[in-house]
């Protein structure tokens, strides 16, 4: 039951705050959050989306600012405000903000590979240093990383979101050893293909036939397998299962995808030859 004597809007409430919230994985995780009754924190650069997600859940379940990750000052800003409605408390920062590119290296024009940069890492650990005060003042509480099932291998025409993804699979390691000393836990989601707006927009810089239409796309996506297309509700069940879960740092969905992690180790050659064959059979076709 929430504590109506606290001043906050949370009342008392668990909260999370997550970034990149108005669509995809970041928008199903807040509806599940404040079905199970907790204070949530949306931001994202969609002013739109975000506006829908806030008449959703209504503004006293909710804090919600138009916010770009890779701007810290603003950040530091959206936390300040939420903390006045959580009371100074956070109890699981999900970083999900993302954004993608694809296309031969050399066809992805520099400025948008430093904005894959700007975004899907220094984005992550902007929102860390922001949250982290609140963190502190939370027991129990979690950072939650979106990684990718690209960082289980570099994948090839996604190569600067594959190396972004890899330093926050390395980043959530890292502090979950660093944090633990402060009692803040930190993980990390690796997904594969999930049906996300970031799956149906990112370009394809290099305007070939190896990315299929929408339609097509969509039609022969694999039914089976480690990657299968799957919902973004599932993305959300994992954050609500990472936080019941104290000591497992990274998180596969599906959860075969693990494989290629294990497997990589033991046998990279094979992996890499096999990513390399599927990629000849896409440009062929």
């Amino acid at each position: 039951m929430s504590d109506t004597s606290i001043a906050g809007k949370a009342r008392g409430r668990k909260t999370i705050f997550i970034t990149g919230a108005a669509s995809g994985m970041g928008r199903q995780t807040a509806r599940l959050f404040r079905q199970k009754d907790w204070f949530v924190g949306l931001t994202d650069v969609n002013r739109d989306g975000l506006r829908l997600l806030e008449e959703e859940i209504g503004s006293d379940n909710c804090y919600a600012g138009c916010v770009d990750v890779a701007d810290k000052q603003a950040l530091d800003g959206a936390l300040a405000d939420f903390a006045k409605d959580s009371d100074g408390k956070l109890d699981l920062l999900f970083a999900n903000a993302g954004i993608g590119e694809s296309g031969w290296f050399e066809d992805v024009p520099f400025d948008a590979a430093v904005r894959l940069v700007q975004v899907n890492l220094i984005g992550v650990i902007a929102s860390i240093y922001a949250a982290l005060p609140l963190l502190k003042a939370t027991p129990g509480s979690l950072v939650f990383i979106t990684s990718s099932s690209s960082a289980t291998h570099g994948m090839p025409r996604i190569a600067v979101y594959s190396a972004t993804k890899f330093a926050v699979k390395g980043l959530a390691e890292a502090l979950s050893i660093e944090f633990s000393r402060f009692g803040v836990r930190v993980a990390d989601v690796l997904p594969g293909l999930i049906d996300t707006a970031i799956l149906r927009n990112t370009p394809n810089r290099s305007g070939d036939r190896s990315k299929p239409s929408e339609d097509v796309f969509y039609s022969t996506a694999p039914k089976r397998g480690m990657f299968r297309l799957l919902a973004p509700e599932t993305v959300a069940q994992t954050v609500w299962a990472a936080y019941q879960e104290p000591h497992q740092v990274h998180w596969y969905v599906p959860r075969e995808l693990a494989w290629i992690d294990r497997l990589k180790g033991i046998f990279p050659g094979l992996i890499r030859e096999r990513i390399a064959r599927q990629m000849a059979r896409f440009n062929s076709e």
